[in-house]
């Protein structure tokens, strides 16, 4: 006999993640309590990822789980707050507990690493798909918005761009390779790692910040709407791994970093009198200058042989 929703949320989820000291009711009441920080905003955020739209539907269990959490915490890192508290939604078309368990470990670990306590949420029967609200804290008027860029700032960028949608395409049999190569590139779409941080360590540095979810290119046009700037992109920079340019050849590899989604790296302004505040982090996460804001609205590549303008976003690159 298949366990029911409530002996499934016992054995797989009850008591996953950090303990908390501020966690006063947990998982197994109808509601969570906590105590907020004194002197500290509240920050929440919340993302659903469904099977054959966010992941591969036959994507291991244990990397679906990471994946749920951490592109929450992504969520924080931009924000520069720190992580504290999680809430789960579980959809799934069956009982499967092979399947539960390695979800389970693969939420549990990461959320330990950020210390994280799971404190309630919900399953239920339908389509695979888990949605995560995460709440952490941030000291009061520090956080960082995407609204803040300004004329003159410094463009920077966490890590190396392109790797996890290189990851996806092999994954879909769109991109060939093997070896270490592929497995690295497959580890950056199956084990996205949060910049916390490095989102951490911006606070009180830059003027805006936004994690790369949906693309580089799309992702700073957002950046730059909500500050009401514009932004010069030199596409000479912008940090590529030796993976993806040996995979994927220095064309399509400039695609993958402009365009593919699922990074979660950093894309943060800051004047450039804070360089040398920004290239002191680079010793715990490697950053890099790849272009300027603009007071001009819109976002002009250049540099790599590109001098275009994009008018609508990332939709409108091409070779």
């Amino acid at each position: 006999m298949s366990p029911g929703e409530f002996e499934l949320i016992e054995r797989y989820f009850t008591g996953r993640g950090a303990v908390r000291d501020d966690v006063r009711l947990s998982v197994g009441d109808d509601a969570a309590i906590v105590t907020p920080r004194a002197g500290a905003d509240l920050v929440l955020a919340l993302d659903t990822i469904v099977a054959d739209v966010h992941f591969p539907a036959d994507t291991g269990s244990r990397f679906v789980g990471h994946r749920a959490l951490a592109v929450n915490l992504s969520d924080l890192a931009a924000m520069g707050a720190e992580p504290a508290w999680a809430l789960l939604g579980l959809t799934l078309p069956a009982a499967d507990e092979s399947w539960l368990a390695g979800f389970a470990s693969g939420f549990d670990e990461l959320a330990r690493r950020f210390g994280v306590a799971l404190v309630g949420g919900d399953t239920t029967r339908g389509p695979l798909a888990a949605t995560v609200t995460v709440g952490g804290w941030v000291p009061v008027g520090e956080a960082l918005t995407r609204s803040g860029a300004r004329h003159g700032d410094d463009l920077w960028v966490s890590g190396t761009t392109g790797d996890a949608g290189a990851g996806l395409a092999i994954l879909q049999a769109r991109l060939a390779a093997g070896g270490a190569i592929r497995e690295q590139l497959l580890r950056r779409f199956l084990l996205p790692e949060p910049r916390v941080g490095l989102g951490r360590s911006l606070r009180g540095i830059a003027d805006a910040c936004i994690d790369i979810s949906d693309g580089l290119a799309g992702d700073l046009a957002k950046l730059c709407r909500a500050s009401g700037v514009g932004a010069r992109l030199d596409c000479a920079r912008l940090p590529r791994s030796p993976q993806l340019l040996e995979s994927a050849g220095e064309v399509a590899s400039m695609r993958f970093a402009l365009t593919a989604g699922d990074d979660y790296e950093l894309l943060f302004t800051a004047p450039p009198a804070s360089r040398h505040r920004i290239e002191e982090l680079a010793a715990a996460t490697p950053v890099s200058l790849v272009g300027e804001i603009t007071a001009k609205p819109g976002i002009h590549l250049q540099g790599a042989g590109l001098e275009r303008d994009l008018v609508h976003g990332f939709d409108h690159f091409t070779d």
